[in-house]
């Protein structure tokens, strides 16, 4: 009989919070604010029909072979002129999702017990990506302009300790719905040039701003200190699973050979769809449509909470783009105590203790505005309401 022996970095690999609470959510009746989905509302089917399409007619055998590992050209090239400073369509690498792209930096960064630095809180699938690696992963102190740059140098370490880079999300984070200032940002940049410290930028949300454009990325103020994530998946559909990132072109050869270690390219026939639409200008108005939904559906939200939350001391943000807000429970609550009663109650969310490296704070929960109708944000947020001073009572 055979004996299956685990790697020691399997032990690492731990199911997602997220995915085991939305199999609660298909429950029938369950209002869920859990899942990070975009809304299929905005799915542009008609046009993706038509993509699919012409990209047979026209290019149907290349669509169906195996490809280049870098990506689509044409491709890679639209990516580079989309992107708000002077970019090498060469230094364009595109990726299975722009969690690949995450995966493809752990693997070529890291080192058993390598530093490296996040937000406080973080995104949860960053972490599910860095810890095959077996990295110490260090939290930096965060407020609602972005990284605290004091304790970044702190928690900086010397010498073979030194962090191998701080993978930060500036544009409406996940899971706080925060966006970084522009004077935070300057000073980060700043700050980590002279530290030395190399940035992982991760920008799957900043293009949907309800009102007002967010600041220039990171990476545009210092290109060769930063690799930079970007997503298809919020803009069109994540069922693409395409993604990209841009890389200095010191490491961008060893990313590509882990790319291609990995899964040879990503489907060039998806490829080819994106681009027959960026070529036709189609996303210019098709993504403010997205804009004006989910803005939308925030404000549903944060008016049902401001009515429905009243006196219980909860707090929560104002965010002013991406698909969640961050809320926070009275004194002496834990959010993972609370699901259960909201769960009961017909409503799901996601405990924000998931999201912290270290030091979690059991308070705070995430809330996923964009995939429940305005209707159902109403009753939910009722529904959560109710569970809150059920646990109260308790």
């Amino acid at each position: 009989m055979s004996t299956w022996t685990l790697a020691q970095r399997a032990h690492k690999m731990n199911p997602s919070v997220i995915r085991e609470i939305l199999k609660v959510t298909e429950k029938p009746g369950i209002i869920s604010f859990a899942g990070g989905l975009p809304s299929p509302k905005t799915f542009p089917i008609e046009a993706f029909a038509q993509a699919s399409e012409r990209v047979l007619r026209e290019d149907g055998a290349a669509a169906l072979q195996y490809a280049a590992s870098e990506g689509f050209a044409p491709l890679r090239e639209l990516v580079a002129k989309s992107l708000p400073w002077d970019v090498d369509p060469a230094q364009v690498l595109i990726t299975t999702g722009s969690q690949q792209g995450l995966d493809l930096v752990a693997k070529v960064l890291i080192d058993v017990g390598s530093r490296v630095l996040v937000e406080t809180p973080t995104y949860l699938g960053a972490l599910q990506a860095f810890a095959p690696m077996e990295p110490v992963v260090v939290s930096v102190h965060s407020d609602e302009q972005g990284v605290d740059l004091d304790h970044l140098a702190q928690q900086m370490g010397t010498g073979s300790d030194a962090a191998r880079f701080l993978y930060v999300l500036p544009n409406f984070q996940n899971p706080t719905g925060r966006s970084m200032s522009e004077a935070r940002r300057a000073a980060l940049v700043e700050r980590a040039s002279a530290l030395g410290l190399p940035l992982m930028e991760d920008n799957p949300y900043g293009d949907l701003w309800f009102d007002t454009p967010p600041p220039a990325p990171l990476t545009a103020r210092n290109p060769e200190g930063c690799i930079y994530l970007g997503s298809f998946s919020k803009v069109l559909a994540p069922g693409l699973r395409l993604g990209y990132l841009v890389a200095p072109k010191s490491i961008f050869p060893k990313l590509l050979q882990a790319k291609q270690a990995a899964d040879l390219h990503s489907p060039g026939y998806n490829q080819r769809m994106v681009v027959a639409l960026m070529q036709n200008g189609f996303l210019d108005g098709h993504v403010p449509t997205i804009r004006s939904l989910y803005k939308s559906q925030c404000q549903a939200m944060l008016a049902a909470l401001a009515l429905e939350m009243a006196g219980l001391g909860v707090e929560w943000n104002a965010p002013d783009g991406g698909m969640f807000l961050w809320v926070r429970l009275p004194e002496g609550m834990d959010a993972v105590e609370l699901l259960p009663k909201a769960v009961d109650k017909g409503v799901a969310f996601v405990p924000g203790a998931a999201f912290y490296a270290e030091q979690a704070d059991p308070r705070t929960l995430r809330l996923c505005f964009v995939t429940a109708s305005v209707a159902q944000i109403q009753t939910g947020i009722a529904a959560l309401a109710q569970a809150i001073r059920a646990l109260q009572a308790a």
